[in-house]
C-alpha cells in the first residue's frame, strides 16, 4: 500500500504518459470508416454482465463495449520495461554519475527485468540513435502494497508541487555538461530538459499525492500539430489553466472490465491507442508514433492479465469470513448496482459499465464538469489527430463507478484521492476536512494512516502546505457518495470486512 509521507518526484516523474482526464462536453469526432483488422471483440477480454441487470433499474447510463486489440502479455511487459514509447531521456552515459550521487535512492529494480535500473526507469534508443534512460509507465503505475512493490498498483505518494523548481535546477546544470557529451547526446539532453521545462508550470499539484495527468495531457496537446504530431515551441492552441484539478491514480487491473477509460468515461474506441499517448512528450512524427502503436496491443494484453492483490492475512490480519459473508449481503443490497458483483473467478463477476451523472453521485464535480478536456479544443485535438484514428474522447458529465477488485489496496479514495480510508468513504462523518498522511497503513479502517490538521492552505504560509490535503480547494472536495451513511455501524463493519475479500 502506498502509505506514509508523499515522495518527491524523480526528475523523470512528470513525463509519465498522458493519462487523459475526463470532461463533460461531447465534441464532434471523426471515426474510421472501417474497423481495423487488428481489433478484436472486446467481449473476449472478460466479464461483461450487464445483461444480468435490468437496464431500467440501473442508476446510470450503460457504456457500450467496442472492439479491442489482442496481443501477447510477455511482449507487452517487454515494451513497458524497455520500450521507447516516451521518446526521450537523459543520455545513458550520465546514469552512473547520478546513481553514485544517490539521485535514485534505494528504489528497487523492476521485477522480471534484468539490470539495476530503478523500476520506474527504462533504457532505450531514441529516434536520433542516442541511448538514453527515461521514465516508463511504472512511474505512476507501480505502488507499494503491504510492504511490497506491485506492478499495476497506483503510486499515490508522488509530490508534484515542487516540480518547477526541480526542473529549473536541472536546466541550470544542463549547460555544464555540453563539453562532456557528444553533440547528439547533448542535443537529446537539451530536448528532454526543454520538454520538462515546458510542462512543469502546468503540473504543480496543490496537494502532494495527487496526480496532474489531465493538465499534462492538455499542455502536450497544445504544443503539437494534430496532423503531423510535430512539436512546436510555442503552443498552437490555448494551453489549459495552470490550476491543476487532482486525479487519484487508478489501479491498472481494473482495465480488464472497463469499456471506457478514465473517471468520466472519456476514453473510447481502441484503448491501446489511448494508452500510447505516453508518446506525446517526445515522439515527434506520425511514423514514429505508428511504430510504437504496433506494440501497444501487447501492452494492453499485459494489463488485462494483471490480477488484483489479495488481502495479506499474514501481515494485516485474518479476514473474519462469517462477518464478510454478512457484509456481502450488505454489498449486494447497497453497492452492486453500480460496482457489480464478485464471484470465485473473473468469469463469475458482473460489472455494469455505467457512468453516473454528477448530480446523482454528488462527489466533487470539478473533474467531470470543468477539467482540462472540458475545453472542446483538447477533445477536438485528440479526435482529429493520429490518436483519434482508432480511438476517441467522449467525456460525460459524471463519473464511472469502478470495479472494486483489490479496492483495499488503492487508498486514498474517490477520483481525487480526498478520502483516506474506506471506513470514511462509507461514513461521511469520519471524513476529515484537512488531513496529513502519516506513516504506515490502517488495517482496521482500511486505508492510509493520517492525522487531522486544524488549518487548511489559506492559513499555512509555507510551501509545506501541499502536504495537507485541503478538501476546500477547487476539485479537492470530499463530499458525495453518501450511500454508506444510512447503514448501521454493524452493517458498515461487515461491509468493510467483505471488501477485504475482493
Amino acid at each position: 500500500m502506498s502509505g506514509g509521507c508523499a515522495r518527491s518526484p524523480r526528475f523523470s516523474v512528470a513525463v509519465i504518459g498522458a493519462v487523459l482526464g475526463a470532461a463533460c462536453e461531447e465534441s464532434g469526432r471523426t471515426l474510421p470508416d472501417a474497423t481495423p483488422d487488428a481489433l478484436v471483440d472486446v467481449a473476449d477480454d472478460g466479464a461483461d454482465a450487464t445483461s444480468e441487470v435490468d437496464a431500467e433499474e440501473l442508476p446510470g447510463t450503460p457504456i457500450a463495449a467496442e472492439p479491442q486489440r489482442g496481443g501477447d502479455p510477455a511482449r507487452g511487459f517487454a515494451t513497458l520495461a524497455a520500450g521507447a514509447y516516451v521518446g526521450c531521456g537523459v543520455p545513458a552515459e550520465l546514469y552512473p554519475i547520478a546513481d553514485q550521487a544517490g539521485v535514485f535512492g534505494d528504489e528497487p529494480p523492476l521485477p522480471g527485468r534484468d539490470g539495476p535500473l530503478p523500476y520506474y526507469l527504462s533504457q532505450f534508443v531514441t529516434a536520433s540513435g542516442v541511448e538514453v534512460i527515461g521514465p516508463n509507465c511504472f512511474t505512476c503505475h507501480a505502488g507499494e502494497v503491504a510492504g511490497e512493490l506491485v506492478l499495476g498498483a497506483p503510486d499515490n505518494t508522488l509530490d508534484f508541487g515542487g516540480f518547477a523548481s526541480q526542473i529549473a535546477q536541472f536546466e541550470g546544470q544542463v549547460a555544464l555538461l555540453e563539453d562532456l557529451l557528444e553533440p547528439a547526446s547533448y542535443a537529446e539532453l537539451v530536448r528532454f530538459a526543454d520538454r520538462l521545462s515546458t510542462v512543469a508550470p502546468w503540473v504543480q499539484s496543490a496537494v502532494a499525492g495527487t496526480n496532474p495527468a489531465d493538465n499534462l495531457a492538455g499542455i502536450l496537446f497544445a504544443h503539437r500539430d494534430p496532423e503531423t504530431l510535430a512539436w512546436h515551441d510555442e503552443p498552437l492552441i490555448e494551453p489549459p489553466p495552470q490550476i491543476v484539478l487532482p486525479v487519484d491514480v487508478p489501479p491498472l487491473w481494473r482495465m480488464k472490465k472497463k469499456h471506457a477509460m478514465f473517471y468520466a468515461a472519456a476514453g473510447r474506441g481502441d484503448h491501446a491507442r489511448i494508452m500510447m499517448t505516453t508518446a506525446t512528450l517526445c515522439v515527434d512524427s506520425r511514423e514514429e508514433a505508428a511504430a510504437i502503436d504496433e506494440t501497444f496491443g501487447d501492452v494492453r494484453a499485459w494489463i488485462l492479465a494483471l490480477e488484483a492483490p489479495r488481502w495479506p492475512e499474514e501481515t494485516l490480519g485474518p479476514i473474519d469470513r462469517t462477518l464478510a459473508s454478512e457484509g456481502e449481503a450488505v454489498f449486494l443490497a447497497t453497492c452492486a448496482k453500480c460496482h457489480g458483483t464478485y464471484g470465485a473467478s473473473d468469469a463469475e463477476d458482473t460489472y455494469p459499465n455505467l457512468w453516473v451523472h454528477a448530480d446523482e453521485v454528488t462527489t466533487d464535480e470539478a473533474l467531470a464538469l470543468g477539467a482540462t478536456h472540458a475545453a472542446t479544443r483538447f477533445v477536438d485535438w485528440f479526435n482529429q489527430s493520429f490518436y483519434g484514428e482508432t480511438a476517441y474522447l467522449e467525456p460525460q458529465p459524471g463519473y464511472v463507478p469502478p470495479p472494486l477488485d483489490g479496492i483495499w489496496a488503492t487508498a486514498p479514495f474517490l477520483h481525487n484521492g480526498s478520502v483516506p480510508t474506506l471506513a470514511a468513504l462509507l461514513d461521511s462523518r469520519l471524513r476529515p476536512r484537512y488531513w496529513r498522511r502519516a506513516s504506515g497503513w490502517d488495517a482496521e479502517a482500511i486505508g492510509l494512516r493520517f492525522t487531522v490538521s486544524e488549518v487548511g492552505h489559506a492559513e499555512i504560509t509555507s510551501a509545506n502546505k501541499r502536504f495537507v490535503y485541503d478538501t476546500t480547494l477547487l476539485g479537492h472536495g470530499n463530499g458525495g457518495h453518501f450511500y454508506g451513511d444510512p447503514l448501521s455501524d454493524a452493517e458498515r463493519r461487515a461491509l468493510l470486512e467483505y471488501l477485504k475479500t475482493l
